[in-house]
C-alpha cells in the first residue's frame, strides 16, 4: 500500500487552470465512484476548493494509481487537460502526511491561517465515508489533520495572520470605495464562505444586503448579523444600491455580466464601484473589469497581498508544531507497520520455546516443580533477550524506510511466513526520481505507461 495525494492548487496554478477542475458535490462523488471503481485505488477522498483540487488515495500499487488518478482528474478538464497535466503535483507517504497536516492548519491556503479549510476537508471525509470509499488508512489520516489543524489554531496565533480571503477582499474593495464602515455591501450567496463576507462586512460597519436564490436561506443569515435579504431575481436592482458586491455563491454560470454592471453604474451616477469574485467557477464575468468605474478582483488579486503573511512569526510556530505532529504521527504509523513482522517472530520463537519444554518435560520426568518453573522463566528471558535487538531493529527500519529489506532478511533467518513479509511496502524502495516534494505527473505517466 502507499499513500498519495495528487491535485492542483493556486500555488502552481491561476484561477482559470483552477476553475477547469473544480467540482462540485455531484462532481466530486462521481469521482470518487470512478476512482475507487480502478484496480489500482482501495480508498480516496477528493477535496475541491476556490483553491484547490486535490485527491488522496491509498494505493494499491503505486504507479498504477498515479496514471488511475491523474488520468480521472484530467479528465473533468475535457479538452484542456492536456494543459493542466504540468500543473499537478504529486506527494506520497511521508510527504503526503505532512501536506495533509499543513493543509488542514491553513498552512497551505492562499489566506494563511484560515480556518474554513477544516470544514472543507470535514465535508470531503464525510462524503467519503458515506459513500463506502475510505477506509482506515485514510479515515485515519484526516482525523489527524483535523486535529493537528485544530491545535495549530488553538496554540498559535495563526489565525491572526490574514484573516481570511473576505478579509482580503474586503481591504482591496475598500481602497476603491472608501471606508468599509460607510459602504453598502451585497453578498451574493448563503453558503459558508458567504457567511464569512456577510459577517465579516457587518462587523466592519458595513450595511450588508444578502442575496439568495432562496430566499428563507439568505434571510436566515441576514437576520444573524441585522442585515436585509433579497431573492436572487431582484439582483439587478441590489447591484446598483451596493457600493461593493462580494460574490460567492459558485454558480455554474456567470450571475453577474458587463451588461447589468453597466446598468447599475449609469443608476449609480458613476460613483465607483468594487467587486470581489471569491467564488469558483466565477459568479462575476472577467468583462465587468472593463465597465468605467469598476473595479473587479478575484483570487488572482489576492496572491499578492497575502503573500506577505508567510515571513511572520506566528507562521513559524504553525510550520513548526506540523513538523513535531507529523513526526509523531510517523512514529506511529511504522510501529503499526512493524507490528505483524514483531508479532510473527514473537510467535516463532515462542513454538520453538513451547516445543523444547514439550521435550524437556518428556526427558525429565522427575524434574520437580520449582526447577521446572525456574528452567521456564530462564528459557523465556533468554528468548527476550535474544529477540530485544531484532525488534529494535524491526521499528528502526520501519521508521526509515527499510523495513521490507529487512523483514525479508528476519524471514530467511527465522522461517517467518512469507505472505506477511511480502506484503510489507517501504515508500524507500520506490524509484528515486519519485523522491521530490512535487513531482510532475506527466513524467511520472509516460514511465508507468512504457
Amino acid at each position: 500500500m502507499s499513500l498519495l495525494v495528487i491535485g492542483i492548487s493556486h500555488h502552481n496554478a491561476d484561477v482559470e487552470s483552477l476553475e477547469l477542475l473544480s467540482l462540485d458535490a455531484d462532481g466530486r462523488a462521481a469521482l470518487l465512484d470512478e476512482l475507487c471503481g480502478r484496480e489500482n485505488v482501495a480508498e480516496a477522498i477528493v477535496v475541491s476548493t476556490c483553491n484547490r483540487t486535490e485527491v488522496y488515495a491509498e494505493a494499491l500499487t503505486f504507479h498504477g494509481a498515479v496514471a488511475e488518478v491523474s488520468e480521472l482528474l484530467l479528465q473533468h478538464a475535457g479538452n484542456e487537460a492536456a494543459d493542466l497535466a504540468e500543473h499537478l503535483y504529486l506527494h506520497f507517504e511521508d510527504r503526503a502526511i505532512a501536506h495533509a497536516f499543513r493543509v488542514a492548519s491553513g498552512l497551505d491556503s492562499m489566506a494563511l491561517g484560515e480556518s474554513e479549510i477544516r470544514a472543507q476537508l470535514r465535508t470531503a471525509l464525510r462524503e467519503a465515508q458515506e459513500s463506502r470509499h475510505v477506509g482506515p488508512a485514510l479515515n485515519t489520516l484526516f482525523q489527524n489533520a483535523l486535529r493537528v489543524g485544530k491545535r495549530v489554531h488553538t496554540d498559535t496565533a495563526i489565525g491572526s495572520v490574514s484573516g481570511s480571503l473576505v478579509d482580503a477582499g474586503l481591504r482591496l474593495a475598500g481602497d476603491v470605495v472608501g471606508v468599509v464602515p460607510s459602504a453598502r455591501v451585497l453578498v451574493v450567496g448563503a453558503g459558508a464562505m458567504a457567511s464569512l463576507a456577510a459577517t465579516a462586512a457587518a462587523r466592519g460597519g458595513a450595511q450588508v444586503t444578502v442575496a439568495n436564490r432562496t430566499l428563507a436561506r439568505g434571510q436566515a443569515l441576514a437576520d444573524r448579523i441585522g442585515a436585509r435579504a433579497v431573492r436572487l431575481s431582484a439582483l439587478d436592482a441590489a447591484l446598483a444600491e451596493a457600493d461593493i458586491v462580494i460574490a460567492c455563491a459558485g454558480s455554474q454560470s456567470v450571475l453577474i455580466g458587463a451588461a447589468q454592471v453597466e446598468a447599475a453604474m449609469g443608476e449609480r451616477g458613476g460613483r465607483p464601484q468594487a467587486y470581489v469574485d471569491l467564488a469558483m467557477p466565477h459568479d462575476i464575468s472577467r468583462s465587468v473589469a472593463g465597465v468605467a468605474g469598476v473595479s473587479r478582483f478575484d483570487l488572482d488579486d489576492l496572491r499578492t497581498l497575502l503573500h506577505a503573511a508567510e515571513r511572520l512569526p506566528a507562521v513559524q510556530d504553525a510550520e513548526d508544531m506540523v513538523t513535531a505532529e507529523v513526526a509523531a504521527y510517523l512514529t506511529v504509523r511504522a510501529a503499526e507497520a512493524a507490528a505483524p513482522t514483531i508479532a510473527q517472530l514473537r510467535r516463532r520463537a515462542n513454538d520453538v520455546l513451547a516445543a523444547e519444554l514439550g521435550r524437556l518435560e518428556g526427558r525429565t520426568p522427575g524434574l520437580d516443580a520449582g526447577a521446572r518453573h525456574e528452567i521456564e522463566v530462564a528459557m523465556g528471558r533468554l528468548v527476550d533477550k535474544l529477540l530485544h535487538a531484532p525488534t529494535l531493529r524491526v521499528k528502526q527500519a520501519a521508521a526509515n524506510g527499510t523495513l521490507a529489506a529487512y523483514t525479508a532478511a528476519l524471514g530467511g533467518l527465522f522461517d517467518l511466513d512469507p505472505y506477511v513479509l511480502t506484503s510489507v511496502e517501504s515508500p524507500a524502495e520506490l524509484p528515486v526520481d519519485r523522491v521530490t516534494e512535487s513531482a510532475q505527473l506527466t513524467e511520472d505517466v509516460a514511465v508507468e505507461r512504457s
